[in-house]
C-alpha cells in the first residue's frame, strides 16, 4: 500500500501542550475555560488520530491514483473526496470550527492546528479544500458588508460551498501588482463586472459543492498601477441572487494542472467574464472613490499570512509522516551486520550507524520545526484572546518575525530530509509501492505556495529585521541571549549552549555585513544571501526552542528513571536537542563567515555564461 499514516501517537503534542508551553494561560481565557482544559488535549487528538488512520488515510491512495479531470468543461475529483470533505464537515472538523463568535465552541487555535497536522499528513492533498474555505470565509467575515455576508457566509461555515483566493496570472505570479484583470463599475455600487483569468488556483473547482466562491482580486478600471490599486472581490462560480437561487456568472475552468504531486487536488486554471457577464462583490472601499487606491493587497494578506503558516505546516506534516514511516520499515529490515559486533549476526538497519544518523535527523528537525510552530500558534491565541495590550503586542511581534520561518523553513528542508527518509529504504524508497515516494512528489509544492520562500526570506530581511525602527528584532533576539544567560552554568548541556552562544554572536555578524554591503550600495548581496539568512535565522530560533524542551525532558528523565514507561520519549527529546545544538546549529556560523567573505560570483556572472 503506497499511502500510510505512521504517526503512532500524539505524544509529543501532549508534552508541548501539557508540559512545555504555559497553557493554562490559553484554557483560562473566557472563549475556552467552560469547554477545555490542558487535561482534554488527549481525548481530543485520540480520536482524530484513530480517524485519521481509519478514515482519511485510505483517501490519501484514492487521491494519488484518480488525478483530477477535465471534460466537457466538467471538474471530476477523486471519488473519495467528496464524501470525506462532508464526513469531517459534519463530526465538527470541517469550515463550520472556523466561527469566531464569543459563545462558540471552538478549539484554542493551538490545539486547533495539532488536529490539522494529523488531518494534513492523513492526505495533504485534501487539506487545502477545508482551509482555503476557511480562509475566504474569514475574509468575508471581516471585510464584507452584512448583505455580502448574508449571501455566503453560512453555506461557506457548514460546507455547501467551498471557497478559493485568486491571485496568480499568467504574466503575473509572485508579482502581484502586475495582474492584468479587470473590474468595470455597474449600476449597483457594491457590484462589479469582472474579466479576467487565474491559473494555479488550488481548489478553484471541485464536483461535490454547489458553488465555488472565490476570493478574487482584480483592478477596478481607472484605479492607480501596482499593488496600490488592486481591489478584491467576492465572485462566486454560480451568482447567488439575494433569494438565495443560484444562476450562471460567466466563470469557466479552462483547464486543470498536472502536477508532480497532490494528484486529487484541483488546480485549476479560470477564466471570468468571457460573455461579459461575470460580476463579483466589492470588499472594502471603492478605489474610484479613494484616491484610486485599492484594499484588495491589505485584505488578502489577512487570509495570506495564515496560509503561509499552514503552508508550512503541510511540510512538516509530510515531513513527520515520512520519517515515521522510514523509522516503522528500519525496525523492521534486516540488512547486514554492525562494525562494532559482525559476529552477532545479520541485524534490523535501525541499528546502523548512518541509519540511526538519517533517522536523528528526521526527529530532531521535526520536533524542532514543531516547537517554533506551536510557539508562533500559541502566539496566535495570545494576540487574538489575552485582555493584556502588552501581552498582544508581545505575541503580535514574534507572529510578524516568525510567519516567515515558520512558512519557509519547514517546506525548504523537508524536501532533502524526505530524501534521507527514501534513503532508509534503499531502493524500496524509490518505488512508489512505498509511502515515502508519494509524500517527497506531494510536498515539492509547499516551498512555491503563498510565496516562494525567496519571498519569505525578502521579507524577514526586508522588512522584518526593521519592524519598529529594529526594536522588534533585537527584543527577539535578545530574548535568547537571556535564554543562554539564564543557563550559563548548566553542565549537563555546556556544549549545546556554546553552540547556540556562538550561533547567536555569527548572527550578530550577518547582520552587519548585510547593513554594511547595503551601505556601501552593494544592494544585489541582500538578495543573493536572503534564503541563507533566512535558513540561518530558524536553525537559531530552532536551536533555541529545541534545547529549551531538553532541560524539560532531561529534568523529567532523571525523576521519571529508566524503568518508566515515559523515559524513553524523554531521552529522545534530549537526544534530538543535542543532535540539533551539535549538528544544525553551527550552520549559523558557517553562513556568517560565507556573508562576510564578500564572494560576488552570483551577481558578477553573465546570463550568458548559463549558455554553456
Amino acid at each position: 500500500m503506497s499511502s500510510n499514516f505512521a504517526y503512532l501517537n500524539t505524544r509529543d503534542f501532549e508534552f508541548i501542550l501539557q508540559e512545555w508551553l504555559p497553557t493554562e494561560q490559553i484554557f483560562n481565557y473566557p472563549q475556552f475555560a467552560d469547554y477545555y482544559s490542558k487535561d482534554d488535549v488527549k481525548s481530543v487528538l485520540g480520536p482524530i488520530l484513530k480517524m485519521c488512520k481509519e478514515v482519511v488515510e485510505p483517501t490519501n491512495e484514492d487521491c494519488d491514483s484518480h488525478p483530477v479531470k477535465l471534460e466537457n468543461g466538467k471538474v471530476t475529483l477523486p471519488p473519495s473526496v467528496g464524501p470525506l470533505f462532508k464526513q469531517l464537515q459534519t463530526e465538527g472538523w470541517g469550515t463550520s470550527n472556523i466561527d469566531e463568535a464569543e459563545d462558540a465552541m471552538v478549539l484554542p487555535h493551538i490545539l486547533h492546528a495539532m488536529v490539522w497536522e494529523l488531518l494534513q499528513a492523513a492526505n495533504p492533498t485534501f487539506a487545502p479544500y477545508i482551509v482555503l474555505t476557511s480562509g475566504a470565509a474569514g475574509l468575508i467575515q471581516s471585510f464584507g458588508s452584512e448583505d455580502v455576508k448574508n449571501l455566503f457566509l453560512s453555506k461557506m461555515m457548514d460546507g455547501t460551498w467551498t471557497g478559493s483566493m485568486c491571485l496568480t496570472e499568467a504574466t503575473a505570479g509572485s508579482d502581484v501588482g502586475d495582474i492584468l484583470s479587470k473590474a468595470y463599475p455597474t449600476d449597483d455600487p457594491r457590484i462589479f463586472k469582472i474579466k479576467g483569468s487565474k491559473i494555479f488556483i488550488t481548489g478553484g473547482d471541485n464536483d461535490f459543492t454547489d458553488n465555488v466562491i472565490h476570493l478574487y482580486l482584480a483592478r477596478v478600471e481607472g484605479a492607480r498601477p501596482g499593488t496600490a490599486g488592486i481591489s478584491l472581490f467576492v465572485v462566486p462560480k454560480l451568482w447567488v441572487n439575494e433569494d438565495g437561487s443560484l444562476e450562471d456568472n460567466d466563470v469557466v475552468t479552462t483547464a486543470v494542472e498536472h502536477k508532480l504531486g497532490q494528484h486529487g487536488s484541483c488546480t485549476a486554471a479560470l477564466a471570468m467574464g468571457e460573455n461579459d457577464n461575470c460580476r463579483g462583490w466589492l470588499l472594502g472601499k471603492n478605489p474610484l472613490e479613494n484616491e484610486g487606491v485599492g484594499e484588495g493587497m491589505a485584505q488578502m494578506f489577512q487570509m495570506m499570512n495564515m496560509a503561509r503558516m499552514e503552508t508550512g505546516h503541510m511540510a512538516l506534516s509530510c515531513l513527520s509522516n515520512a520519517y515515521y514511516n522510514a523509522r516503522d520499515y528500519a525496525k523492521e529490515r534486516i540488512q547486514g551486520r554492525l562494525m562494532t559486533n559482525p559476529k552477532a549476526g545479520r541485524t534490523t538497519i535501525i541499528n546502523h550507524e548512518d541509519i540511526k544518523r538519517s533517522l536523528l535527523a528526521g526527529k530532531a528537525h521535526v520536533e524542532a520545526m514543531r516547537a517554533m510552530l506551536y510557539k508562533t500558534y500559541f502566539a496566535f491565541d495570545v494576540r487574538h484572546h489575552d485582555p493584556d495590550p502588552e501581552k498582544q503586542a508581545m505575541a503580535n511581534a514574534l507572529i510578524e518575525i516568525t510567519t516567515p520561518l515558520c512558512k519557509a523553513y519547514p517546506s525548504d528542508e523537508a524536501w532533502w530530509l524526505i530524501g534521507e527518509a527514501i534513503q532508509v529504504y534503499g531502493g524500496y524508497g524509490y518505488c512508489e509501492e512505498y509511502p515515502v515516494a508519494q509524500i517527497a512528489r506531494d510536498v515539492k509544492i509547499y516551498s512555491i505556495w503563498e510565496g516562494t520562500n525567496f519571498i519569505q526570506a525578502m521579507d524577514l530581511v526586508g522588512r522584518k529585521w526593521g519592524m519598529k525602527k529594529g526594536a522588534a528584532f533585537a527584543a527577539f533576539i535578545q530574548e535568547m541571549r537571556d535564554f543562554c544567560n539564564t543557563n550559563a552554568d548548566n553542565a549537563e548541556f555546556k556544549n549545546e549552549f556554546a553552540n547556540l552562544n556562538a550561533a547567536l554572536d555569527a548572527y550578530g555578524k550577518i547582520q552587519k555585513t548585510i547593513l554594511a554591503y547595503m551601505g556601501e550600495k552593494q544592494i544585489g548581496m541582500m538578495p543573493f544571501h536572503a534564503r541563507r539568512i533566512l535558513t540561518a535565522t530558524s536553525q537559531l530560533y530552532c536551536g533555541r526552542l529545541i534545547l529549551d524542551q531538553a532541560l524539560l525532558a532531561s529534568a523529567k528523565a532523571r525523576e521519571a528513571g529508566p524503568e518508566h514507561f515515559d523515559y524513553n520519549f524523554y531521552a529522545g527529546k534530549v537526544a534530538a536537542a543535542r543532535y540539533y545544538l551539535m549538528n544544525v546549529v553551527p550552520n549559523v556560523c558557517i553562513a556568517a563567515d560565507i556573508v562576510a567573505s564578500g564572494d560576488r560570483s552570483v551577481l558578477d556572472v553573465a546570463v550568458e555564461s548559463f549558455d554553456y
